[in-house]
């Protein structure tokens, strides 16, 4: 029988023990060996049809326990047990499930409707059902937000690069694939990473800069930014970073003449989840309400 994300976490935890980084492909395989599952067990797929039963359950496990402190990932795929987690094999407990996570304050945090997320006219309880959706649907949305910024940090600055140009590309931009993929780090010009065709047919380019950044965005970058776009005599670019830019950069961007787009981290995630890139759905909910139209004269 599949166990339970629940069931997962304690074997998991110990599976981790050794302090080693492992993979999640990896570390996959070698619980379904403990768990000893068969082949039509692992072969059996979420109601999505998106992904695996037991590779899902796993997936929430680790997500679970990496909210609570107890696991850390330092690049992307990859985790290993933290000082956390270690504290409380020591304990020698015979379960880890959701109730036994509320001990630690970031997983109360992650667990907890956020107000500030919506913003309601009531308290919580008097919502109606549909608002009460709607504020799960916006908590889940900023939780995969940051988890998916998170892994954007640990990546690569080539993989940076491949996500940038599947974003473009499904967005509308680009051209072809494989005329993005030629474009994007190859310019070697100052301020300027790459080069993409603005539409399919290749009429007009942006110029294009794509940073893994941690701090603030210096407005320094984006002078340069702008210089390299005059020495190309280009009109169009943009700027993409895995942190933020200040008050001082969107000022600068007014008032030069070319049109320059910032996307920030946050922006940077929010376009990922709505062009679903690097996503899989897991469910489909089709909120209805009754057509009155239908029923008038009746």
């Amino acid at each position: 029988m599949i166990p339970t994300y629940e069931e997962i976490m304690l074997p998991l935890l110990k599976y981790l023990s050794d302090g080693e980084e492992h993979s999640l492909s990896q570390t996959h395989d070698d619980l379904a060996t403990q768990f000893k599952l068969t082949d039509e067990e692992l072969r059996e797929l979420h109601p999505s049809g998106q992904q695996t039963v037991f590779r899902n359950r796993v997936g929430w496990a680790r997500t679970y326990m990496k909210k609570a402190g107890l696991i850390i990932s330092n690049r992307r795929s990859h985790f290993q047990i933290s000082n956390q987690g270690l504290e409380l094999l020591e304990e020698n407990p015979t379960e880890i499930n959701s109730k036994s996570l509320v001990r630690y304050e970031s997983f109360v945090e992650f667990k907890s409707p956020r107000k500030s997320t919506i913003e309601l006219k009531n308290d919580d309880t008097d919502q109606t059902l549909e608002e009460s959706l709607e504020h799960t649907y916006q908590q889940l949305h900023s939780e995969l937000a940051k988890e998916l910024l998170d892994l954007i940090k640990t990546c690569t600055p080539s993989f940076f690069e491949r996500l940038v140009i599947d974003l473009l590309i499904t967005m509308g931009y680009g051209g072809s694939r494989k005329d993005a993929g030629k474009a994007m780090g190859k310019s070697g010009d100052g301020g300027i990473d790459g080069i993409i065709n603005e539409d399919r047919l290749g009429l007009d380019v942006i110029y294009l800069q794509a940073k893994k950044w941690e701090n603030t965005v210096p407005l320094k970058e984006i002078r340069d930014f702008t210089g390299a776009l005059a020495s190309k005599q280009a009109k169009k670019g943009i700027f993409i970073t895995t942190s933020s830019f200040p008050a001082s950069v969107y000022e600068f961007v007014k008032q030069v003449e070319y049109k320059i787009i910032l996307i920030d981290g946050e922006r940077l995630t929010d376009l990922m989840i709505e062009y679903d890139i690097g996503l899989s759905t897991v469910n489909t909910y089709h909120v209805k309400t009754t057509d009155l139209d239908y029923f008038e004269g009746n």
